[in-house]
């Protein structure tokens, strides 16, 4: 039986973020199971009922922001209808024995990708998809500049219904918090505790693996080969400033994370040629996964390092990046109740499946 085809049953330790697990489990792919439903492509580029469309701008609140002008818009950015957080209340955080509350402050925004309909993120050109980070880094740097209760401000998208989306018009969402999320403040600390004893960047590290490190690891007793790994075995898309990295434990079963080769700890100091070559990266990671998993519903969201003042001495130890994570299944009582993802796919099987793709 090949490397790729043996059966694993293993659980690996996210090397990043070292409380955090994933149960690969090869055999258990044969089993049934319900599967999330694939998005049948809609084409059309305009719905009359649809409040993303370009022509419907009276169906949002107004416009804070549009790209290139507001008349001929590409990208457009309005407040969202039914935010999780607001500006609105005075409400004090309150502390009730162990019951404590944070005030709901924050801003919650939605970002139209694109005018069309029934466009995605594979098909977008690169200069829109520089567009629309450029977006995100002027929007995400005015909500720091303006209130400086805002610790973190998340970029988020959802695709398809399993994925949170509730409208079809393809949007991303920008989210303004008092207090550091919990997944972002996980990378930081750990990171910033690689580093203390490393004195080296755990995604530097990460990266320079992926595209240097090959080990061959034998059974003691039989001389047969256990564990194999490959330069680039993991590497999905290369450009000049960026790379596309299966995780070697991947929380999702074609999770992929996009990372700059060169370390930067924050996605606001990006230049506007490295996004033409970051934009170039994702279309292409999402052509793949289109092609071999086409239809699939998914989340991305960017991770970077929080600019409140308790954070600015992670610059070194901390390495922005967007995580691409499509939703193929369902999660099970066992993942809810463990907090330990169970992958039916194994990372090295699904990065070489996306990998091979000829574009």
């Amino acid at each position: 039986m090949t490397e790729d085809l043996r059966i694993i049953r293993e659980i690996r330790i996210n090397p990043v973020v070292p409380t955090e697990s994933v149960l690969v489990a090869t055999e258990r792919s044969v089993r049934p199971r319900m599967n999330e439903e694939r998005i049948p492509h809609d084409e059309r580029e305009w719905i009359e009922t649809c409040p993303f469309c370009r022509g419907n701008e009276d169906k949002t609140p107004p416009t804070i922001r549009s790209y290139p002008d507001e008349q001929n818009w590409e990208i457009r950015i309005v407040p969202n209808l039914y935010p999780v957080l607001g500006d609105d209340t005075d409400e004090k955080s309150l502390s009730l024995g162990l019951q404590q509350v944070i005030d709901g402050y924050g801003r919650h925004e939605v970002l139209i990708d694109h005018p069309n309909h029934g466009m995605t993120i594979d098909r977008m050109s690169v200069p829109h998809l520089q567009m629309l980070f450029q977006a995100y880094r002027n929007r995400m740097d005015e909500l720091y500049s303006a209130d400086d209760r805002l610790k973190y401000v998340l970029v988020f998208k959802n695709f398809g219904s399993a994925a949170g989306a509730s409208i079809a018009h393809t949007h991303s969402q920008i989210v303004a918090t008092p207090v550091v999320p919990e997944n972002v403040y996980n990378e930081v600390f750990h990171s910033r505790a690689y580093y203390g004893k490393h004195h080296h960047c755990v995604f530097c590290t990460l990266i320079d693996e992926a595209l240097t490190y090959e080990a061959t690891i034998y059974d003691r007793q039989s001389g047969e080969v256990r564990r194999k790994i490959n330069v680039g075995q993991y590497v999905i898309e290369r450009g000049k400033h960026f790379v596309a990295i299966k995780p070697f434990a991947s929380r999702f079963e074609w999770e992929v994370h996009i990372l700059p080769l060169v370390h930067k700890s924050d996605f606001m100091q990006v230049t506007g040629a490295e996004l033409e070559d970051f934009a170039l990266v994702l279309k292409r990671t999402m052509q793949r996964l289109e092609q071999v998993i086409g239809g699939v519903q998914y989340n991305y969201f960017l991770h970077t390092r929080p600019r409140c003042e308790e954070y600015m001495d992670c610059e070194s130890s901390y390495h922005w990046h967007l995580e691409i994570c499509p939703r193929t299944s369902i999660p099970t009582g066992f993942e809810l109740g463990s907090g330990l993802f169970v992958s039916t796919i194994s990372p090295e099987d699904a990065a070489s499946r996306l990998s091979e793709v000829q574009l």
